[in-house]
């Protein structure tokens, strides 16, 4: 029971801080289930079906504020979802310590991306086949290295689409709508092939929801594009360390 509370009061706060980047709190919440005695991969499904619910809520906040770029975000999400399943596949076959140091040297990358880059807007410039080019081979990563690592792709596309010059706030909410179902792929694919804790997935999943709900409204009303940038790249970073801590 201790264990349950401990795991919904810190799904809350997190997917809140997490959503407000619409990157979902999936590749936090995997370190902290694995500290509460969590399958490596039976902790990944059940972050990623929270990402799944804790994006659906946010992102009806985004399409409502017109926050998503759809001539991105489609296409990411088609290549997303077909390759998230083999990413899933694939992480079967690795010993856990690896994947975990793969996971923060990807959470160092993302977290400097988004510290230290900053690209000047490039608006509409490139050709519509260019968009789409670049939007097939970012789902195609996203999808395949979200379903390894359990983290729903969101933290990769985010410093992205930052990085190629798109505003902050839409690169969060296009995020948003692509973790929704990249997540809920990568979750049916590990959950087939690990055990679930239900009363988990319960508890967690109530907090998902509201602290996705509490985020979505800091992020579309209160907080600049800026403010936004640092508060995931310091997550990130924060993240990284204490996963490398664990495994020194």
């Amino acid at each position: 029971m201790e264990m349950l509370a401990i795991a919904a009061v810190a799904t809350f706060f997190l997917t809140a801080i997490m959503a407000m980047a619409g990157v979902g709190a999936a590749f936090i919440l995997v370190p902290i289930f694995l500290a509460l005695g969590v399958e490596i991969h039976a902790a990944m499904a059940t972050a990623l079906l929270l990402n799944a619910i804790s994006t659906s809520v946010s992102t009806t906040t985004f399409i409502r504020k017109r926050l998503v770029e759809w001539r991105l975000a489609l296409p990411i999400l088609i290549v997303a979802v077909v390759l998230s399943p083999i990413g899933v596949h694939v992480s079967q076959r690795l010993d856990r310590h690896f994947l975990l140091w793969l996971f923060s040297g990807f959470l160092i990358f993302a977290s400097l991306m988004m510290l230290l880059y900053a690209p000047k807007s490039s608006g509409i410039q490139r050709s519509a086949r260019s968009q789409m080019l670049s939007s097939l081979s970012l789902g195609g990563v996203a999808g395949f290295v979200g379903g390894l690592l359990g983290v729903g792709g969101g933290s990769i596309i985010v410093p992205a689409l930052v990085g190629a010059g798109l505003e902050p706030k839409r690169a969060s909410a296009t995020a948003s709508f692509v973790v929704v179902f990249a997540s809920l792929t990568g979750f049916f694919a590990h959950a087939t092939l690990s055990g679930m804790d239900y009363s988990l997935v319960g508890a967690t999943g109530i907090a998902s929801a509201g602290g996705a709900a509490f985020g979505a409204w800091l992020m579309s009303e209160k907080l600049k594009g800026q403010q936004l940038k640092y508060i995931i790249g310091f997550v990130l970073l924060g993240t990284a360390v204490k996963i490398i801590w664990g495994l020194l």
